[in-house]
């Protein structure tokens, strides 16, 4: 099972070639190179399909830190494969679409690098056993998002789009982070697995609902639930192959596939049910509500999908009633949502990918999202047209496209919820009315996206470049995800039983096959189901027709300084100028005042750690007799001191303070650490000549006259840490809370190998620090050099808005 870990580390190996492939060969296109990668991981995941779906799993380990319980832990089943296959599948058709979507001249380096980075982090995340190693790929996949996002780093609105999603996803994942340590102290295994099996035992646990939440936290504001959804329209700032791919099919999609994993950890919990279905509906509804008023094609795309994301999680809420114990409803109702919910989420990959991808075409050869703007592409862009119409009419939830088919199963799921009596049943019929409001509001948002773009009156004047249909490399993606659409329609039986019913069994391990088997149908008979599709066509086109008349209501009912946006944006704003009134009040510019609030910081730890541990005490009479020559050095090195703050040249200053040097030097070796002597005295020589030569190049001394007041709190500041240095010093002979070290570095040689004591600790028994220091040595000179090779260009600011 080493392949499964390939799969996850070849993006990243990708990664770093891109820039060689870039730089080095010329004539071929770097996408290429992507699409390759990405192709031959997805035929190599397709290859498992078979083994899958006659349930077999693989299982890898390999031994990271086990000391700490944190392994490498790969597996593959029907839940991950899905998510694998979207990751690799999509990635593949938006590398070709931003081939020919993307400018030469645009640094297509960084771009495809980071494409591949965030490959290889979606891939960790659905493949990773380990909650520890989860949490790693997972915040990389917001850290390479948000590279993404802001690659058009000129434009002030990429940037805050960028920095709007890295801070509330980087949030929720610190509160997820926190969630997986509960778990761990209640289960005492970082293994999912073993979660799932060790659980029931811990449903009483005090840590179990604050474990619950914060994961929810995390998965919520990863995949843009309210009221987390903010971050996902200002995302869209980002090129659209991007869009297409992070907010359609794969980075949205990783807080579904938590919730789902994490189902049979947490879902015979009433709690779970509750927070995840009605955060579900609130988004459906919500981001409905919010896209029909939306002016920006990609903006509407944007609350399109955060209402269909709602929408799976609300179906995944509803499929945990068939783990909780003691329910005597039938399970097949209820695993028929969750059946739904992975039905629907591989539906509106291809739906959305192909929406967002004929937005980009749009942009691209117009000039213009702007709905307002547009209009009669029909006959102009008919391929274009052609695609619109089939991923429109599918997230719509008509016939014959694959939407169609998942939307009836979500009816037949929310309709459910009146047979539950976990509350009044006000409440749970409220449900399936809220979910079909949400369903009508989203046919008119799709009607708007087709009639409002493609039909209507060509304005040309309004459009920077005349409509003309995109070139065929452009088509093809798009095209090739619109088939889908309709095939899948027509066969759904075979992505059911082939894909979908093994991730049945990650999210239900213990109900048994004829729970789990669905099978999927687009004509069920004249139920309640299509009578609730009928009803949102014809209310819907009521609404669409008579759209102007009531579309001001949003004006009103929605303010712009109510929005949650507003909310973001005065609270960030409110946080910089508290933090500037603070930083203000600190940094002065003056290095005396920064010194004193590191020694005053270091008299309250260092002194407070001293009188609560009692170490203070010391016996004087104990310590070897101080000679004539010791106290003469002693008294020399005070009165350099003391001069060295009532002279007023510089030079004289510079060279009182290499006799302390030098003085500490002669100490060295009357104490016989000859070794510390020569170290000190060279250092001392060098410090002395560099403030030499720098003094040559220094304005004239003018010392200033400080207050009395900060001269009082200067003195009592250097008294109180001579002080507190001379206790340490004689609290240590006295104050010995441990058995000394020393005794173990003797055995240098039989432990090491070496017969120099200092360089086995040097280069041995701190190796990781020797380390660490020449890293940061090498980062350090790394940038330095940056800043002499590169010179930026008269009058080029990376930073300008464009």
């Amino acid at each position: 099972m080493y392949t499964v870990n390939l799969a996850i580390i070849i993006p990243f190996l990708a990664a770093m070639i891109v820039p060689i492939i870039y730089k080095r060969i010329k004539g071929i296109h770097v996408g290429w190179f992507v699409f390759l990668v990405s192709t031959a991981l997805f035929l190599y995941l397709v290859s498992y399909i078979p083994n899958i779906a006659s349930g077999e799993t693989y299982l890898y380990t390999f031994e990271w830190i086990p000391s700490y319980n944190i392994n490498f832990i790969t597996y593959l089943d029907g839940l991950s494969l899905i998510f694998a296959l979207l990751i690799t599948g999509i990635g593949s058709l938006v590398t070709i679409y931003s081939i020919y979507y993307l400018s030469s001249e645009e640094n297509l380096s960084h771009f495809y690098t980071y494409l591949l980075l965030f490959m290889g982090a979606m891939l960790g995340v659905v493949f990773s056993d380990n909650i520890m190693v989860l949490y790693v790929f997972w915040e990389l996949t917001s850290i390479s998002s948000f590279l993404l996002i802001a690659f058009w780093y000129h434009r002030k609105s990429s940037r805050d789009g960028a920095q709007k999603s890295l801070l509330i996803t980087i949030s929720g994942g610190f509160g997820m982070l926190v969630g997986f340590i509960m778990l761990y102290v209640m289960t005492g295994t970082m293994s999912i697995r073993e979660m799932i099996t060790t659980i029931s035992g811990f449903h009483d646990h005090p840590l179990f609902i604050p474990a619950m939440l914060l994961i929810l936290l995390g998965a919520f504001t990863k995949s843009a639930q309210y009221p987390f959804h903010i971050w996902l329209p200002t995302a869209m700032e980002a090129p659209t192959p991007v869009s297409a791919y992070l907010h359609s099919a794969t980075m949205v999609k990783a807080g579904i596939y938590l919730v789902a994993r994490f189902t049979p950890v947490f879902g015979g919990e009433l709690t779970w049910f509750w927070v995840v279905t009605i955060v579900g509906i609130i988004t459906l509804f919500w981001g409905s509500f919010n896209a029909i008023r939306q002016t920006d094609l990609k903006a509407l795309l944007a609350y399109s999908t955060i209402s269909q994301l709602g929408m799976i999680m609300s179906m995944i809420g509803i499929s945990s009633v068939a783990l909780r114990h003691g329910h005597s409803m039938n399970m097949v109702i209820y695993t028929q949502a969750a059946f739904a919910a992975i039905f629907h989420l591989i539906n509106h990959s291809t739906f959305k990918g192909a929406l967002f991808m004929v937005v980009g075409i749009v942009d691209h050869e117009l000039g213009t999202r702007d709905i307002r703007r547009l209009g009669g592409l029909a006959t102009l862009m008919p391929i274009t047209f052609t695609i619109s119409i089939i991923g429109s009419f599918s997230m719509a939830g008509l016939p014959p496209f694959n939407g169609f088919l998942s939307k009836e199963m979500f009816f037949t799921s929310i309709l459910s919820v009146r047979e539950l009596h976990f509350t009044s049943e006000v409440w749970m019929g409220l449900i399936p009315v809220v979910a079909w409001v949400a369903s009508i509001l989203t046919f008119v948002y799709c009607m708007i996206f087709v009639f409002k773009t493609f039909l209507g009156k060509y304005q040309e004047e309004k459009l920077e470049h005349p409509a003309h249909e995109a070139p065929f490399g452009m088509l093809f993606s798009p095209i090739v995800l619109g088939l889908f659409v309709i095939l899948i329609f027509f066969f759904p039986n075979v992505l059911g039983n082939y894909v979908i019913k093994p991730a049945m069994y990650s999210i239900f391990p213990q109900l048994g096959a004829e729970d789990l088997g669905q099978h999927v149908s687009a004509w069920h008979g004249f139920n309640l189901e299509l009578k609730m599709t009928i009803g949102v066509i014809v209310f819907g086109a009521f609404l669409f027709i008579f759209l102007r008349h009531w579309k001001g209501l949003y004006n009103w009912i929605l303010p712009e300084k109510l929005s949650f946006n507003a909310l973001y944006g005065n609270s960030l704003e409110l946080i910089e100028k508290v933090s500037k009134i603070i930083t203000n009040s600190y940094m002065t510019g003056h290095l005396r005042d920064y010194m004193v609030y590191i020694y005053i910081f270091f008299i309250i730890a260092v002194g407070g750690t001293l009188l609560n541990t009692k170490a203070f005490l010391f016996d004087i009479e104990q310590y070897s007799t101080v000679t004539e020559f010791e106290w003469l050095i002693t008294i020399a090195m005070i009165i350099a001191a003391i001069s060295m703050l009532l002279v007023k040249s510089r030079l004289t200053a510079i060279l009182l303070n290499s006799v302390l040097g030098y003085g500490v030097s002669i100490f060295f070796v009357i104490f016989r650490a000859p070794d510390l002597a020569l170290t000190q005295t060279v250092i001392e020589t060098v410090t002395t000549v560099l403030f030499l030569a720098a003094y040559y190049f220094l304005p004239e001394w003018k010392k200033e006259d400080s207050k009395k007041r900060s001269k009082i709190v200067n003195g009592i500041v250097s008294v109180a840490v001579g002080v507190i240095f001379t206790t340490i010093a004689l609290a240590v002979q006295n104050g010995k809370l441990f058995e000394s070290i020393s005794s173990f570095y003797e055995n240098a040689y039989e432990l090491a190998g070496a017969t120099n004591i200092v360089n086995a600790i040097l280069g041995d028994f701190r190796a990781f620090d020797t380390m660490l220091e020449v890293v940061v040595l090498l980062i350090a000179g790394l940038g330095v050099y940056t800043f002499i090779k590169l010179k930026a260009r008269k009058g080029d600011n990376p930073l300008e808005d464009k």
